[in-house]
């Protein structure tokens, strides 16, 4: 049997939260920039943080800018529930991406709150200050310190495009790097968390909830190949030490082996740079970025073992070098199947169609769920479309996402 709540104000609009939240770094485009420590950013949080004391929650910041705001258990049993997702965007970026996890959660709880009272069990709803890495070359800021993955040694040489090191916008913000104190939680029973899919796979199967069974691994490097500079009239092609037809083999190689090992792993070259990037000149440096996705770290290995052997005969046989940095490996990880399962009886009980899915894009999800059982939630995102502007999903689909996490809540902690 589901349980019944309701909207008890125009505030309690998850339309309108989106739309006042977006307010807070707004673009001229209708996208929206809140970079961690920004103005934008931390005027966002304290917004955030006044609208949860509005609804009696207990609010702090940690050390780093998380923001929490808690509905204490009137049980004896340990443990809270951790609810929430990011607050930061890429740079004009869309307004659901993260956000909508913060305000779902928030609406989840005060809806639970207003309609039985206090939960057994503690559940505190969490807003992350960083996940995007769009601001600082690092990505996760705020999860990965709850789990003590991260800390100030890990962002002591870090500076943004205009020179402002991580430790002086912390400051600027009112996070004093000389009061940090480590923000681990060991009294996190469980983390949920919901989100836009940010791709086509809802929408086109017609289905209203994403199941998330596995968040894949990401695996990303940097592949330069040094040939040597050239006329390109006057050198046969048979002397030639050409950087960019070996990169294309390379990349042509890569390509159709990622094709035919396995459908769910997607191999990305999105970034060349060549030298001297001349007409009439044969290249003699390329560098590439290469991004490798898949839920199964066995499949990560074989594909790399194979593509980079490949990479090193073609170096040989063409008489050229090569070097290739790796520069991410964040592990795949399988989300909880007990929480899973709670989720289907709950989609079924309500006659919302669901479906299991493989997550290909990073959460904080990923983070959680290498340390405690955690429970990933999707969304239609409306043609797929994400990190921009035109991002958008359905106020009946953003509602329903929350009636269902708002019984997986009831479930786990009442």
């Amino acid at each position: 049997m589901s349980i019944q709540i309701e909207k008890f104000n125009e505030k309690d609009d998850v339309a309108s939260m989106i739309e006042w939240l977006a307010s807070f770094g707004a673009t001229e485009s209708s996208g929206v920039t809140r970079l961690l420590y920004s103005e934008e950013w931390l005027r966002a949080q304290q917004a955030m943080k006044a609208e949860m004391e509005k609804e009696n929650l207990d609010t702090y910041f940690d050390s780093v800018g998380n923001l929490f705001g808690r509905l204490e258990g009137t049980g004896s049993a340990g443990g809270t529930i951790l609810t929430g997702s990011h607050i930061d965007t890429v740079r004009n970026g869309g307004k659901y991406d993260g956000a909508y996890g913060v305000i779902a959660s928030f609406l989840a709880v005060k809806r639970l709150y207003k309609t039985y009272g206090l939960p057994r069990k503690t559940i505190e709803v969490v807003s992350f200050c960083e996940e995007e890495g769009s601001r600082f070359p690092l990505t996760f800021w705020g999860s990965r310190n709850i789990q003590g993955i991260y800390d100030l040694d890990h962002v002591r040489n870090l500076k943004d495009t205009e020179g402002i090191s991580f430790l002086e916008a912390m400051k600027k913000s009112g996070f004093e790097p000389e009061a940090y104190i480590t923000p681990v939680r060991d009294d996190i029973d469980r983390f949920v968390e919901i989100h836009i899919e940010q791709g086509a796979i809802l929408e086109k199967n017609q289905n209203t909830i994403g199941v998330v069974s596995h968040i894949v691994g990401q695996r990303r490097f940097t592949v330069k190949i040094v040939g040597e500079s050239d006329h390109a009239g006057t050198t046969p092609m048979s002397y030639r030490k050409d950087a960019v037809s070996a990169a294309s083999e390379c990349i042509s190689f890569l390509t159709k082996r990622a094709k035919r090992m396995d459908r769910d792993l997607v191999a990305t070259v999105g970034r060349m740079d060549v030298k001297p990037n001349v007409p009439n000149v044969i290249a003699g440096e390329v560098e590439f970025s290469l991004d490798i996705r898949h839920h199964e770290e066995l499949i990560l290995d074989k594909f790399c073992q194979e593509i980079f052997s490949t990479f090193d005969s073609l170096a040989k046989e063409a008489e050229m070098q090569m070097e290739i940095l790796q520069w991410m490996d964040v592990k795949p990880v399988a989300l909880d199947m007990e929480m899973n399962r709670l989720v289907r009886k709950i989609a079924e009980d309500k006659n919302t169609p669901y479906q299991d899915m493989v997550s290909g894009a990073g959460h904080d999800a990923q983070v959680f769920g290498s340390f405690c059982p955690t429970c990933l939630l999707f969304v239609p995102s409306q043609g797929g479309i994400s990190h921009s502007p035109k991002e958008f999903t359905s106020v009946p689909d953003l509602e329903r996402g929350i009636d269902v996490l708002s019984e997986v809540l009831y479930k786990l902690a009442y």
